[in-house]
């Protein structure tokens, strides 16, 4: 009997932290993901600048390899890793992504709103 009702209590604990969860972003339609990510500008106008110039070279378009801007399914495992990380993968290379995404105007403030626009992050997401 105490056992049933501990297995219970536990249950009801951790029921509401699962509903919490954030949802977990799915595969889309490759045109759409596509067409997403070659429209995407931030909103700023000097950040649009770099972006064009740098970023949307690659995150523009799926096909390159790069993770494509606006794609959480693409972003969601790498934003786990925190800004930080992709700070670093950013400015040093990773994989196949040159040293600073060849932005040789970007500083590290710009990187990370960059990121966050790619990512489809908030502005104060870290």
């Amino acid at each position: 009997m105490t056992i049933r009702l501990l297995i219970i209590l536990a249950l009801l604990v951790a029921a509401p932290a699962a509903c919490r969860r954030a949802p977990t972003a799915q595969p889309e339609n490759p045109a759409k993901v596509a067409g997403r990510a070659a429209s995407m500008m931030p909103p700023d106008p000097r950040l649009a600048g770099l972006y064009r110039a740098s970023c949307q070279n690659c995150h523009g378009h799926p096909e390159s390899g790069a993770p494509p801007a606006g794609y959480h399914f693409a972003w969601d495992k790498r934003w786990a890793q925190g800004l930080k990380i992709l700070l670093s993968h950013t400015v040093g290379g990773y994989n196949g992504m040159p040293a600073g995404g060849q932005c040789f105007a970007c500083t590290e403030a710009d990187y990370a709103s960059l990121i966050r626009f790619m990512a489809a992050r908030p502005a104060n997401a870290n």
